[in-house]
């Protein structure tokens, strides 16, 4: 199994794609969120995950990230397409537009964000938190399938589960953030400390605090979610097709050199 797709608030299951099978993963660090539902799409054997597990009921701040990337490498997944909802900072993303990020900002607090607390230590490298090679056969995707992509953008990612105030985007938005979400870390690190590779598509569902003029609700996200549901099938289609067999990519030699020697 090459490939996982991990998805949240509005997407719960990518209806169209026959589900072969269900598969339940204990992992060293606990339960992952959900069963993974292993799907084929054009042929290519998937891993599907719900974030907040069924019917949206673990907040941000509460998923265990460790054990849902842990899973998807059990399984044998070796590439990992992380699909959220976000909020859009930068004056040229509006509502209903898929971002494919290059750069991300963490300020989470609380969360586990490692699987090495010691006594190994270890560092990856994170300059590029996606993963090139996957990042250019999305975009070759998108023109491929017609969905338009902003092809790169920075991701900030907040604690949760509460939304941001005016003060904080207008902050982030000087720090150079182009979109707002809460689930983007610690799930690209963690990927990346396991050798996996790993992409996000971001879908602007609403203005963040102080960008539009409307109060920010959750029904919003969840209708603008759906309402992209169609293009990001489209989408995940074609970059199947697309995204190469073998990695020539760094992210699978990310541990060498990268541990503390005696």
């Amino acid at each position: 199994m090459e490939l996982g797709i991990i998805a949240g608030s509005g997407i719960y299951a990518m209806q169209g794609f026959h589900i072969k099978e269900e598969r339940e993963i204990v992992t060293p660090f606990g339960e992952p969120s959900d069963r993974y539902r292993i799907v084929e799409i054009e042929g290519i054997v998937t891993a599907f995950l719900n974030r907040h597990g069924p019917s949206h009921i673990i907040p941000p701040h509460m998923i265990n990230y460790r054990a849902n990337i842990w899973g998807f490498k059990e399984l044998g997944v070796e590439r990992i397409i992380s699909i959220s909802a976000v909020g859009g900072i930068a004056d040229n993303m509006n509502p209903g537009d898929i971002v494919l990020p290059d750069q991300i900002i963490d300020i989470t607090s609380g969360r586990s964000s490692t699987f090495y607390d010691g006594p190994e230590v270890v560092h990856i490298d994170f300059t590029e938190p996606y993963c090139l090679e996957m990042r250019d056969a999305i975009i070759k995707a998108g023109l491929k399938a017609g969905v338009l992509l902003i092809d790169k953008g920075t991701y900030i990612c907040t604690n949760g589960p509460r939304l941001e105030s005016r003060a904080e985007i207008k902050a982030y938005r000087a720090l150079g953030a182009h979109v707002v979400g809460m689930t983007g870390m610690p799930e690209a690190c963690l990927s990346r400390e396991l050798g996996l590779c790993f992409a996000g598509l971001s879908v602007i569902t609403n203005y963040a605090a102080g960008i539009g003029k409307a109060r920010l609700t959750t029904t919003e996200v969840l209708e603008t979610m759906r309402g992209s549901t169609s293009r990001l099938k489209s989408l995940l289609k074609e970059a199947c097709l697309l995204i190469p067999q073998k990695r020539s990519c760094a992210c699978k030699d990310v541990l060498k050199e990268a541990k503390m020697s005696d």
